[in-house]
């Protein structure tokens, strides 16, 4: 759509150049200039110590509204250590007490709030994980849901956890995330402010391996404490769902949906992610806190088994980031503004592989957006677009 309107305005301005050459060369000069001024610009930045191998890398994930944005890099033996770069651009790196430093090891940040403060998980040398939350000054405080234990296994598309994973930490600090018990079955948690842990179920969360219940990572809970989440039923299936601040919950599916996931919540309880059709086919959704659904599909995702469309999280505004899978199997970022209006981008040297590629992670109030990019060795950077 923007390569079209470009196109267009091109032709207008060559057809009024034939007419009055002058003024329309003024135009034409003052356009570009606005133009020029109006693009987005797309930092990208590595972490410090981050390896350069396939499958390593920095992954920006969350970002306050001042434009800090915390996330994780895989160094060249395949640990995880956190990073928070600054809105200047500095970059800090660190690692939660007792963090393994062998492959699959080490720290994982996954959200921050406006304050800074910033949750996550880290895994320790026996593969157990804990949640931990860092504060502003840097300090680090880990913690573990009551229960948590260790399973023989779990697989995809649920989220492996050997322990218990901070996943979404909001403006008062209370922080929401999942836990594995002894059997592998999963549990959420809220953990408020004061360090207290309240554990919860999803009505019609399976009871065995690798099934129950899955909170959201990095935009999982809103400021007055509502969490999006999903659960695995008894046969499998994936269904995404609203806890609401006093403890009940709404479970929902999109129509056509035979996978529902759940990415991210705002202020106001709206939601949105992607959900997966009997083809195998993502397409986004957005609900509304009345339970309208809004679905939507990218121009040029792609309409097989993996492909398409994938929305990631949606800001106060109602705004949301994604991205979309084309037929091959590319990702390419989207912004999708609450108008409906959509624009599609890519990272300047992403990867045009299968796999690789750009993927948003999260928007502020402002439409920054933060994420990161494959390219085309198989390696992550981290990216910052600012509008």
């Amino acid at each position: 759509m923007k390569k079209l309107m470009t196109i267009t305005l091109l032709l207008v301005l060559l057809s009024a150049l034939a007419q009055k050459p002058t003024i329309t060369c003024l135009v034409s000069a003052a356009w570009l200039e606005a133009q020029a001024q109006t693009k987005p610009d797309i930092i990208t930045f590595d972490a410090p110590g981050a390896g350069t191998a396939a499958g390593q890398g920095t992954f920006g994930l969350g970002m306050t509204p001042s434009q800090a944005i915390e996330g994780f890099y895989i160094d060249g033996n395949g640990a995880f250590h956190g990073f928070l770069r600054a809105s200047n651009g500095v970059i800090t790196t660190f690692d939660a007490p007792g963090a393994g430093t062998g492959p699959s090891q080490g720290t994982q940040p996954q959200s921050i709030n406006p304050a800074g403060a910033i949750t996550g998980y880290y895994t320790d040398a026996s593969g157990l994980s804990h949640g931990f939350v860092r504060v502003p000054d840097g300090a680090i405080a880990t913690f573990d849901a009551p229960g948590a234990g260790r399973p023989g296994s779990c697989s995809p598309p649920v989220i492996c956890s050997n322990g218990t994973q901070g996943a979404s930490i909001n403006p008062v600090g209370a922080i929401a995330g999942q836990y594995s018990d002894t059997s592998g079955v999963f549990h959420g948690f809220l953990r408020s402010p004061d360090g207290t842990i309240t554990t919860f179920d999803a009505p019609g969360a399976g009871t065995a391996a690798s099934q129950g219940t899955f909170v959201t990572f990095t935009d999982g809970i809103n400021p007055v404490g509502a969490i999006a989440l999903g659960f695995v039923d008894a046969s499998g299936m994936f269904h995404a769902a609203v806890r609401a601040p006093d403890g009940a919950f709404t479970a929902f599916d999109p129509p056509g949906s035979v996978f529902t996931n759940n990415s991210g919540i705002n202020p106001v309880g709206t939601v949105t992610s992607f959900y997966i059709d009997a083809s195998g086919v993502l397409h986004g959704y957005v609900r509304a806190p009345d339970g309208a659904f809004t679905l939507f599909d990218v121009s040029g995702a792609g309409t097989g088994p993996g492909q398409g469309t994938e929305p990631l999280n949606i800001n106060a505004p109602g705004d949301i980031a994604g991205a979309y899978i084309d037929a091959s199997g590319v990702n390419h970022g989207l912004l999708r503004l609450k108008s409906g209006a959509i624009t599609t981008f890519d990272v300047p040297g992403a990867g045009t592989g299968s796999g690789q590629g750009t993927t948003p992670v999260y928007n502020n109030p402002s439409n920054a957006i933060s994420g990161f990019d494959i390219d085309a060795s198989g390696v992550a950077h981290g990216f910052l677009r600012i509008r």
